[in-house]
């Protein structure tokens, strides 16, 4: 299993703190029962949204589907030639 991706750990944080935060409030629910079933809907909700962020695709192997590389002319640029310096022989 590929590890997770920084949207999809963001993705599913959001979505657990936001959905708990909603269905805490909407319900109005003061008890331990309550509060525990809203916490596991709301991780399951984050675990199912952080699952199903789409992943970056791949690209395809180069070798199998592009043809081979085709050879590229070298440009040389020329200067202006240093001056040959003769030694005298003492």
């Amino acid at each position: 299993m590929p590890r997770p991706t920084a949207a999809q750990i963001a993705y599913g944080s959001c979505t657990v703190i936001f959905s708990t935060l909603a269905m805490l409030l909407l319900s109005q629910t003061s008890s331990g029962g309550g509060i525990a079933v809203i916490a596991l809907a709301a991780l399951a909700l984050g675990l199912l949204v952080a699952m199903t962020v789409p992943l970056p695709k791949q690209a395809p192997r180069a070798a199998a589907t592009s043809p081979a590389p085709q050879p590229v002319a070298a440009s040389v640029t020329a200067g202006t030639p240093e001056p040959v310096r003769e030694t005298s022989a003492p």
